[in-house]
Order: structure tokens, then sequence, then C-alpha cells
């Protein structure tokens, strides 16, 4: 009797063990893998889910293809698969046990179908994705960053999955002979609209490679509408392989489009336009002498001496920070800080859920009340921060003479019957008038025109100003770090783009940023025409 009731506790001791490995195995699977009931195996995974394209309806994802095969241990086929596969350590860890397993295969793996099956789906990104940081990634199929986790629901809501079920022992082994049912995944046709054109956004980001803003970025908008064209952050991150970036110093998750910075001399533009709609004439004049006393603290122009006597439009030009701390003292500061607030400045911005570019800091009217910093702002700096799309946005009110549109990202969405259902038209409000914002193009478009320009474009006409702005944090040379800026707009007689670029370090915003507007804008210029010729 206890010899029987010994072998009945090893028996079941068996059994426990046995079961505890099937559900291991069954639940290791990275894929999906799943009991489908006794004496079968079923193996899944998404073939594809809603896609995320552009505003000309091209995919930003999904646009290549990958390739699983269904490999089946101690078989024939699993030696024949070898060669193709893709993942060696899952494909020799899933060889260890008894249960089938999917891996990833080579496209030239398709030529063993008739033996072996292989199911050809879409391939979510890879390390070419474009716009990283607005697409966002995935683990597991599940959105965490960008566009994939704001509509990660919706997205999922039209699953195309691939599945396997096999004829399965008690052990899990296949059994010979039984025919595997197979369902392949369908076509999936819904997904969201975003407002990026890919083609503008390649060219963003060619530049940004080409001129390598080792930080940085890049905003391109529909000066009409404000409608995101492109945004480019650097450092970026590889969407295919997330943990390469995890340890860099240099953040590449931070999104640095939706970042607020010191702004620097292209605040300017705030300060004029404050002055022009509350009277004051562009041709009010100063006597730049290269330095300014506010209040017992010394302010300097960059040039070393002084401009002379200059007006607005010359201040602008030569960005003299003496004549607009002086222009400054003649503003109301409650309608001066409400012009600032009416182009955007100090209002966060919520592009879609979760998805939110920061609001910077503007000074109050009782922050001006102090003169010093009345003259800081007066040219960008002291409390002052702004976003890219901030003075994007702003740069697009004036190219358009005088309306501030809401920043939009997302077009519409697409439902499981390919219809589409388009966002709420972004209705624009009058900041400026139109006079005052014609006077600030002749502004920008002198600046872009100046000799000392290098961002005038060589294919088209272009308006836009520049910042050097300080920062107070120094590298390890003891040279302090300066935000270098350009904002402008295209063409100039008809504006159609705005562009912003930014650089976390650099000589000047002319020389560091200016250029990379000019590859930027003379490229968009291009590719415009080539669709006229076609």
């Amino acid at each position: 009797m206890k010899r029987v009731k010994a072998v009945f506790a090893i028996l079941a001791v068996f059994s426990v063990i046995l079961s505890a490995r099937l559900f291991l195995l069954i639940n290791d699977d990275e894929i999906t893998a799943v009991s489908s009931g006794r004496g079968y195996y079923t193996l899944k995974s998404i073939g594809e889910y809603g896609g995320i394209y552009d505003c000309n309806m091209q995919p930003l994802v999904n646009y290549a293809e990958k390739y699983e095969a269904v490999i089946v241990p101690n078989n024939e086929s699993a030696i024949k698969i070898l060669p193709y596969v893709m993942d060696k350590e899952k494909y020799y860890s899933g060889m260890m046990g008894d249960l089938p397993f999917l891996c990833r295969v080579a496209p030239e793996a398709d030529v063993l179908k008739d033996s072996i099956i292989i199911f050809r789906s879409k391939l979510r990104t890879d390390s070419s994705q474009l716009a990283p940081h607005i697409v966002g990634y995935t683990s597991d199929n599940v959105g965490m960053y960008g566009l994939e986790k704001a509509f990660n629901d919706f997205l999922h809501s039209d699953d195309s999955v691939n599945s396997a079920t096999l004829g399965v022992d008690a052990l899990g082994k296949v059994l010979n002979g039984i025919e595997a049912d197979v369902s392949r995944a369908e076509t999936v046709k819904s997904g969201i609209i975003t407002t990026i054109d890919k083609n503008i956004q390649q060219i963003c980001e060619d530049a940004a490679e080409k001129f390598d803003p080792a930080k940085g970025a890049v905003i391109v908008m529909d000066t009409n509408s404000c409608e995101i064209k492109a945004s480019v952050s650097c450092p970026d991150f590889d969407t295919s392989d997330i943990s390469a970036s995890l340890n860099d110093e240099d953040a590449p998750f931070v999104n640095r489009v939706f970042s607020a910075y010191s702004v620097g001399s292209i605040f300017k533009l705030v300060t004029a336009s404050a002055a022009l709609e509350q009277g004051i004439s562009p041709e009010y004049s100063y006597i730049c002498t290269g330095s300014a006393d506010v209040n017992g603290q010394i302010f300097n122009c960059h040039k070393w001496g002084g401009h002379g006597e200059i007006d607005m439009c010359t201040a602008m030009v030569e960005s003299c920070n003496t004549y607009f701390i002086a222009l400054s003292e003649y503003l109301d500061k409650e309608k001066y800080i409400e012009t600032a607030s009416s182009l955007g400045f100090g209002k966060e911005t919520e592009l879609c859920s979760g998805m939110i570019s920061a609001s910077g800091n503007l000074q109050s009217v009782s922050d001006i009340e102090v003169p010093a910093e009345r003259a800081n702002m007066s040219f960008g700096q002291g409390m002052l921060t702004a976003t890219p799309l901030q003075i994007c946005r702003m740069t697009s009110a004036i190219a358009n003479g005088g309306v501030l549109y809401e920043p939009s990202l997302v077009k519409g969405k697409i439902d499981k019957e390919g219809s589409i259902e388009y966002s709420p038209i972004n209705a624009g409000k009058r900041v400026l008038s139109y006079k005052t914002a014609k006077i600030l193009k002749n502004f920008m478009e002198k600046t872009v025109n100046a000799e000392s320009s290098m961002s005038k474009p060589d294919t088209v006409s272009a308006g836009g100003k520049t910042s050097t702005a300080q920062t107070g944090r120094y590298d390890s040379s003891g040279n302090e770090i300066m935000n270098c800026w350009f904002t402008g707009y295209f063409p100039a007689y008809s504006p159609k783009y705005a562009v912003t670029v930014i650089s976390e370090g650099g000589r000047s915003g002319n020389s560091t940023a200016g250029p990379i507007f000019k590859e930027i804008a003379d490229n968009i210029t291009k590719y415009e025409k080539s669709l006229t010729v076609k």
C-alpha cells in the first residue's frame, strides 16, 4: 500500500511539473501563444492594426513587410528554415522545447511556403521611421509614446491577426498528418490622418542630419492654418530598438519642438508688434552708443561702439538690443504683456491626449515693473522662455497678416469601413492688425536679404529673424551655451510655410540656424515645383 501511495505521489508531482512547464511555454512566446482546447495549440500574431498616415494618405507606419514562420521543433522543416531565421536567439530557445513557435525570418524564406507556414504582414516600424517623436513607439504592440500612445485604443479597435492551430499530443508535440488550421491577417482600413507631410518631414530630417545640430529642433507649419507639416527633434531614437537610447545623456526621448527655451532676439518682433499696435511709428529713432544704463544696470549691444542713430526697421535687421530697451520704455505694460499673450506666449498647447507643448514662461505685468526685467524682456531674455512650436505659431500669424491659429497635428480618423471623419476646422483669431503684420514682414524680409544673412534661399523669397539667446549654462571649457534660433516664412509675396529652427549650442542664429532654414526653404520649393511639372 505504501508503495502504491508513493507511485501516486510521484505521478502527481510529475503532473504538476508538466502542467507548469506547459503553462510557461504557452505564455512565454513573445508574439502570443494561447491554448485553444485539448489536443490543439494556437499561435497568434498581430498582422496589422490601425494605420498612421500623413496629410496625403501616405503611410507613416505599416509601410514595410515582415515575415514570420511557424517552426515545429524536432521537425525537418525547422532545419530548412534556419538559414533564413533573423532572431537566432529566439530560434534556439524555441528548439529546446516541444511546442511550435513563431520566429521572424527573412523575405527569402517565402520559397519554403509550400512546406512551412509563413505569415507575411505589416512591419509596424523600423530604424528608418520618420518623425519618431510624433509617431512614437510601441512595446508588445501597446503604444508607449507619441501618437501610438495617444490613439492606442482606437488603433487597436481593428486588429488583424495571423493564426495557426496545430494538433498536439499530451506533451505538446505536433502530431503529423493533421493539417493546420491557418488564418491570415487582412488589410486594415482604419487609422488616423495627421497634418504631417511625409516629403516635407523627410526634407527637414535630411537638413538636420546635414547640419547636425546635436541637440535642437525644426518645425514647419502651414501659415494659414498652423497645421504642423514637419516636426524634427534632435537627437532622435530608433523606434525599433528603444533600449539603445535609454541611457543616452542627450535625452533623445525629449521632444524639443515642445520644450521651452530662452528666446532671445526673435522676441523683438513682439516688442515691435506692441509698439506698432500702441501707435508708435516705425520711424521712431534712437541713438545706439553700444550700451544702455537701466537704473544702474548696464546692458550692452552686440556691436562694439553701437549702431548710431537707427529706426525700428534698422534695429530689427541689425538686432540692436539697446534700441528695443528704449522702445519698451514707451509701452503700456499691460498692453505689452497682452500682445505677447495674444501671440501665444505663456500658454501650453495640447495637440492630442498626452501630447502637450510646454507653456514656457511669459513675464507678468508686475515682473516688468522692475526696469531691468522689462529691459531683458524687450529683447527676449530674463525670465522669458518659449517653445519652437510657439515661435513658429507667432511667425505664422505675422506671415498671414495677423491671424493666430491653434496648432494642429491630427486631421481626422478613418473607421473600419474606410470612411473618414475630419477634425473640426481650425478657426483663427485676429491678434495683430494687417498694417502691423505688413510692417513686421517688411522688417523680416530685409533681415533675410541683408548682406550678412546666411538664411537667404536661392530659389524663393523669404522673411525671418535670428536669435542668439544666452542660457546661463556653460560647457566644459567655460564658454556659455547659446540657443541659436531662426524663424521665418516663405514665399515672401504669399507666405505658405513658417519654419522655426533651434540649435542648443552653436555660434549664432545667423550662422548656425540660418543655413538650416535656407536648406529647408529651397528643398520644399524644389519639391513643390517638381509636382507641378508632373
